[in-house]
């Protein structure tokens, strides 16, 4: 079969004939005008809107197709289908969760990552060198000591906290004589964990993947500052010895999702070293926040844990997805994870193996050049600017919340997340409860903001997250007036007595 009858085959079974690289070159100037006028026309757009029936069936009922579609008609189609029905996260009238607008030095580099499409599980080529170095700049970032080998990119931050669990969970087997890897944890003593009311549910998570259970993740108490309470986590462990039972983990916060509360490190660490127990610290959004002066104090101790896992993801503006786990004993990652059949054998490696050998992944998509991409970009200043003009703001809304008689802050800001309700004269609790929990999808509908709610304690409220350096107080202040207008129309739905005023 000569090369005319290969391509002519090719040209067949796709439908059409193959791009050229003059079509490709052509294709990708036209995505890359396309992805700048999404970018450039956000702020004018609603920040979220509900898809119609007719939008969400032409993506939930889509053909198979048979034939292949041009790269040109592809790109209509996205251009059609699919920009006009965002998150909203990219708009920085976005308050919600803790999703962050893209970079745009990492939106340039992921399409040159795409490009060249290698697995980053190990070799001698750019992406493994490249994450090596990305690794030790997010740990210098935060300040979290970084031994060569101590850390690797993920999915995410549930990703990375079930590569540090399960390193925390195979120390504490092997020193109770057990491999876990061998003979798995049945006849094991329970290993038991603690956690806050606030901590992530991705820890949960990770505790019913690797065998722990729930049931043996122990709730701390925390203060009034929303920090984990060292004396009820003592008498807690305390407890579970007495019992029988093999304390192995504590799990503070760097930044909780709920209010943005940041535990104290020293006196955790103090008492985990005590009493021999690994700490992890969920950083995930927060642990960047040790680039802002400002709150810098608060992260004091945070370099002491046994591991951290952070989200680059998430305040830094790296594309989704890309977290990271950090550890302080390479050994104990790779001891946890480390597995070569013959067919991957490299003696080129090194030392330090491949990164295959630190984690789940044997496929491991190149994360590495956005998050240099996002962080050289702007350097560690930058960075810090950003972060700072964010826990500004957050700080600004805490005063503008606190000046208004028909609202309530509910948590102290410490970071850059806005815990507040809405709390007019002359509702009772349980109406008040009734009315913010609706308030945040009677805000998103109406497209001008967009903020969430959660529970905190025993009460609704709404959070608004600031990861966004474009917003202004402008934005905040019609952030406020949102919330009262849409709790207006909302009043008539929990007070009935003015139903028919």
């Amino acid at each position: 079969m000569t090369p005319d009858d290969l391509r002519s085959l090719r040209a067949d079974e796709a439908g059409t004939t193959p791009p050229t690289p003059d079509d490709f070159r052509a294709a990708a100037h036209a995505a890359a005008d396309l992805v700048s006028d999404y970018l450039d026309g956000l702020p004018a757009r609603p920040v979220w809107q509900p898809m119609d029936e007719a939008a969400r069936a032409a993506l939930l009922d889509a053909p198979l197709p048979a034939a292949g579609t041009a790269l040109t008609e592809l790109l209509a189609a996205v251009e059609r289908d699919v920009l006009p029905y965002p998150m909203g996260n990219g708009n920085p009238r976005f308050f919600g969760w803790v999703n962050s607008a893209p970079a745009p030095a990492g939106v340039l580099a992921a399409l040159a990552a795409a490009a060249m499409n290698p697995s980053s599980a190990g070799g001698d080529h750019a992406d493994v060198h490249l994450e090596r170095a990305v690794v030790r700049w997010i740990a210098e970032l935060v300040g979290f000591p970084h031994p060569a080998g101590g850390g690797l990119l993920t999915s995410g931050t549930s990703m990375a906290t079930i590569v540090c669990l399960a390193a925390a969970r195979n120390r504490a087997a092997r020193a109770a004589g057990w491999d876990v890897r061998e003979d798995g944890l049945a006849g094991l003593p329970p290993l038991v964990g603690y956690v806050t009311g606030e901590t992530h549910s991705c820890v949960r998570k990770a505790a019913e993947l690797l065998g722990l259970g729930s049931r043996h993740l122990r709730t701390v108490a925390t203060g009034p500052d929303g920090r984990l309470d060292t004396a009820d986590l003592h008498a807690a462990i305390e407890r579970d010895r007495a019992a029988g039972l093999l304390p192995f983990l504590v799990v503070a916060s760097a930044g909780t999702v709920g209010t943005g509360a940041v535990d104290a490190f020293h006196p955790i660490a103090d008492l985990c070293a005590e009493q021999g127990l690994w700490l992890h610290v969920d950083g995930a959004y927060g642990a960047f926040g040790r680039l802002d002066p400002a709150i810098a104090h608060r992260y004091a101790g945070l370099e002491r844990a046994d591991s951290l896992a952070l989200d680059p993801h998430k305040w830094l503006g790296v594309p989704v997805d890309c977290g990271c786990a950090l550890v302080r004993d390479t050994g104990e990652l790779r001891g946890t994870f480390s597995l070569v059949p013959s067919y991957l054998r490299d003696e080129a490696a090194g030392a330090l193996g491949w990164f295959s050998e630190y984690g789940t992944e044997q496929t491991r998509p190149f994360r590495a050049l956005k998050v240099w991409a996002t962080i050289a970009h702007r350097g560690r200043d930058g960075l810090a600017r950003d972060i700072g003009r964010c826990t500004a703001l957050a700080r600004h809304l805490g005063e503008l919340v606190s000046a208004d008689a028909e609202l309530e802050l509910l948590a102290e800001v410490q970071t850059s997340i806005t815990a507040f309700r809405y709390r007019p004269a002359g509702l009772d609790e349980a109406t008040l409860d009734a009315l913010n929990r609706g308030l945040p999808a009677a805000v998103q509908r109406r497209g001008r903001v967009f903020v969430t709610g959660a529970r905190l304690g025993d009460r609704e409220m709404l959070r608004a997250c600031l990861l966004n350096p474009a917003a202004t107080e402008a934005d905040l202040a019609l952030l406020l007036a949102e919330v009262k207008s849409a709790a207006a129309d909302l009043h008539t739905i929990y007070r009935p007595d003015t139903a028919d005023s």
